[in-house]
């Protein structure tokens, strides 16, 4: 009798396996965990690429554990950092503390996971881009006409406490040129440039990074149009505490293209 059930169980798995088969039905591909990013050092969040689906329905999950633990723990939050993504908000980050992790996918014909990744909260940090950006060429009475950059830092770090510092750069050119003009402004946020040709119309971006970490992405471009007239005096720049200075062009793909030497004045 049980020799019977077994087998009557048996051929109807393999009845339904068959049948998965036929109709194209397979396990899940393997998933891959391809970038973790955290703007601020105090939260962070790892997205992920599904593989095939196996043309089933597939559930995913991301499992992980810090270095040093056994305990497995899931993802605490599905949702904020959008498909296929896990955030780990304040109380789930810890700073010089490794997390691994991996991603379960799973479906009704099997399961597969991704290869672990080792994650060091430190060495993710990408910034929002800068915030505010406003361009204005200013006149002085008794000096020359320069243009004038002030912009914010991303409203979601804390410059306050030293806890993070951040690097600035500016790139500009004139709308209809190929290549940007690269100034490094170093912890100020603001800058002159005295480099411009009259009567063009400028578009202006700015992006930072931390001491440890990856440039955050362009803020959005900025226009600004010189006056036409006397030409601003080309070749120099200027910003609060820096002695010496390469402003570089890179093209429109990015490409570093030529480098330029200037000395900055010192403008009051």
């Amino acid at each position: 009798m049980k020799e019977n059930v077994a087998s009557a169980t048996i051929f109807t798995l393999l009845l339904f396996l068959n049948t998965c088969l036929l109709n194209g039905q397979l396990p899940p591909g393997k998933p891959e965990i391809f970038k973790c990013r955290s703007p601020n050092k105090e939260t962070f969040t790892c997205w992920w690429r599904p593989g095939t689906d196996g043309g089933l329905p597939t559930n995913y999950s991301l499992t992980y554990h810090r270095e040093g633990e056994t305990l497995m723990h899931e993802c605490p939050d599905y949702i904020t950092g959008g498909p296929n993504s896990c955030h780990f908000g304040k109380q789930y980050t810890s700073m010089w503390r490794t997390y691994i992790m991996m991603v379960n996918a799973t479906n009704q014909m099997g399961s597969s996971f991704s290869d672990e990744l080792y994650v060091d909260v430190t060495y993710i940090v990408q910034p929002d881009p800068p915030l505010e950006l406003a361009v204005e060429v200013k006149k002085p009475e008794d000096r020359k006409p320069y243009l004038w950059i002030k912009w914010s830092p991303p409203t979601l770090i804390d410059l306050k406490t030293g806890w993070f510092t951040l690097l600035y750069e500016i790139r500009l050119k004139p709308e209809k040129a190929a290549e940007w003009e690269i100034h490094f402004a170093g912890q100020q946020t603001e800058f002159k440039i005295l480099s411009l040709h009259p009567g063009q119309k400028y578009l202006v971006q700015v992006r930072c990074k931390p001491d440890h970490g990856y440039w955050s992405a362009w803020s959005p471009e900025t226009f600004i149009q010189i006056p036409s007239g006397d030409p601003l005096m080309l070749g120099a720049s200027h910003y609060k505490n820096l002695k010496s200075y390469r402003p570089r062009k890179i093209s429109s793909q990015g490409r570093l293209a030529v480098f330029t030497k200037a000395t900055l004045t010192t403008v009051q």
